[in-house]
């Protein structure tokens, strides 16, 4: 198994808009042969130590799959494709991370 946390820092302002975007790309990567878990999430201002200051304009995806197998099928999947075209002007930036469990 791996993990996979994705963060997108959006255009500002258009978080919202990319968050609809992702809501429907969500059951068909759930769907995906070697998908354990895969969904969006947003930073959370909260009271505690050492949280840096909360991001407006980003989106962390947290992903767990079978194999790195299975995540290049996925990012190569027609409907990611897709994705990616339909969200390119709302995308300002993205940095991905894999991740082995010790």
């Amino acid at each position: 198994m791996i993990h996979v946390i994705a963060t997108v820092r959006t255009v500002a302002g258009r978080r919202g808009d990319f968050l609809a975007a992702f809501r429907e790309l969500v059951p068909l990567v759930r769907a995906e042969a070697g998908c354990l878990d895969y969904g969006p999430a947003v930073d959370l201002d909260t009271s505690i130590s050492g949280q840096p200051p909360v991001r407006d304009d980003a989106v962390t995806v947290v992903e767990k799959w079978e194999s790195v197998a299975a995540l290049e099928a996925h990012l190569a999947a027609p409907h990611m494709l897709r994705y990616r075209e339909k969200v390119k002007d709302l995308v300002a930036g993205l940095e991905i991370r894999v991740l082995e469990p010790v």
